[in-house]
C-alpha cells in the first residue's frame, strides 16, 4: 500500500489522473484476496498487484479504458477454463475501479495521511466506493468487509516481531521478516550484539538484562515472539515473562532436550502446562533447516502461516463500526 500512495501522489504531482485498482470480494480460488490493490495511470501499472496473469492484464486495459472515459464502476473477473479470461484457477473477483481525478483533494489528503500512518505504524480504516471520495476511519472490521457498495478495510501497519537474542540466526531472520510485511525488534542484554548499527532494519534495538522485558519494552498482545537467546537460562528467563501475558505468537529455537530442560523449571516457576503447549518449539516449518539462513527461511514460513490464520479468522469474525475521522 505504501508505494502504491506514494505513487500516487506522485502522479496527482505531475497532473495525471490515476485509477485505483482494488479487489472487494474473492470467491473461488483466486490469486489475491479482497483488499489487494494496483494503480495503473496512463503509462499502464505503477505500483502493486491483484495477482498477476490474464486477469491482472485485463483489469489494466479497463482501467485505461476508464482513464479515458472519466468514470468508475465496478466488475467481475472470472478467473474459470472456458470463461472470459480462460483461467483454471477457478475463482472470480469483484474488482473496484476508481478514477482519481488530478485536482481531487479528498484523494490527495487521505493519500497523504495513510502514508503517516503507515510510517507511525498507526492503525485506521480506508472506506472505498466507486464514484465516492474515500474516506479514513478510526475504527472498522477486523478484515475487509465488502456490502456490495463500499469495501472497508484495515491499513497494513505491518504486525511486531519481537526476536529475544541477537545472534547470527537474527541477523538472517530480520531481512527476511521485513520482505514479508513484518516489523521488527531485538532484545538482548549484551551491547556489541544489541545496536542499531548491528540491526539497521530493525525498528527498535533494546539493550537489557533478559529478567527485565517489561523495563526495556512494552509487549501486546498482537505481538509475536520469537526466542533464540544465547543459552536456556536466558531462554527460561524470557519465556517466563512472555508466559505470563496473552501475546500472538511464542516460539523458541533449540532442542527437545533444551525444551524438555526449560519446561521443567517453567512448570517449577509456576507456568501451567496450557501455557507451555501453546509454544512453537521447534520453532519453525519442518524443512530441515540448518544454517542461519535456512532456519530464517523456515521460522519467516511458521510465521506467515500464523499469520494467515489469524487474519483469516479475523476476516470472518469481523463486524464493522466505522466512524469518520
Amino acid at each position: 500500500m505504501r508505494m502504491i500512495f506514494e505513487n500516487l501522489l506522485a502522479l496527482l504531482d505531475r497532473g495525471e489522473d490515476a485509477v485505483l485498482v482494488t479487489v472487494v470480494l474473492a470467491q473461488g480460488s483466486t490469486p489475491r484476496g479482497a483488499g489487494s490493490q494496483l494503480l495503473a495511470g496512463r503509462e499502464g501499472l505503477m505500483a502493486g498487484t491483484i495477482g498477476g496473469g490474464p486477469g491482472e492484464a485485463q483489469a489494466l486495459a479497463f482501467a485505461a479504458e476508464l482513464l479515458r472515459e472519466g468514470r468508475s464502476t465496478v466488475r467481475r473477473l472470472e478467473l474459470r477454463h472456458g470463461g472470459e479470461l480462460d483461467s483454471v484457477c477457478g475463482g472470480e473477483q469483484t474488482v473496484l475501479f476508481q478514477r482519481i481525478p488530478r485536482d481531487n483533494g479528498s484523494w490527495r489528503s487521505v493519500a497523504q495521511e495513510v502514508l503517516k500512518r503507515l510510517e507511525a505504524h498507526r492503525s485506521g480504516w480506508l472506506a472505498l466506493e466507486a464514484g465516492a471520495d474515500p474516506a479514513l476511519l478510526e475504527a472498522g472490521p477486523a478484515g475487509p468487509v465488502w456490502d456490495g457498495e463500499r469495501l472497508t478495510f484495515p491499513l497494513p501497519v505491518g504486525e511486531r516481531v519481537v526476536i529475544f537474542g541477537g545472534g547470527h540466526c537474527a541477523l538472517a531472520l530480520i531481512p527476511v521478516l521485513r520482505s514479508v510485511g513484518f516489523r521488527v525488534a531485538v532484545f538482548d542484554d549484551r551491547p556489541e550484539f544489541a545496536c542499531k548499527e548491528r540491526f539497521p532494519e530493525a525498528e527498535a534495538v533494546v539493550c537489557r538484562a533478559y529478567t527485565d522485558i517489561a523495563g526495556g519494552l512494552e509487549l501486546t498482545a498482537e505481538d509475536y515472539a520469537v526466542v533464540m537467546t544465547s543459552g536456556h537460562s536466558h531462554d527460561f528467563e524470557v519465556e517466563e515473562q512472555l508466559l505470563r501475558r496473552p501475546l500472538r505468537y511464542v516460539g523458541v529455537m533449540g532442542s527437545r532436550t533444551k525444551t524438555a530442560y526449560v519446561n521443567g523449571r517453567l512448570r517449577e516457576a509456576g507456568i501451567s502446562e496450557e501455557a507451555t503447549r501453546r509454544v512453537h518449539t521447534p520453532i519453525g516449518t519442518a524443512i530441515k533447516a540448518v544454517t542461519p539462513e535456512e532456519i530464517a527461511v523456515s521460522i519467516t514460513g511458521e510465521l506467515i502461516y500464523e499469520r494467515a490464520l489469524r487474519r483469516e479468522a479475523a476476516g470472518k469474525a469481523g463486524h464493522s463500526c466505522p466512524s469518520h475521522l
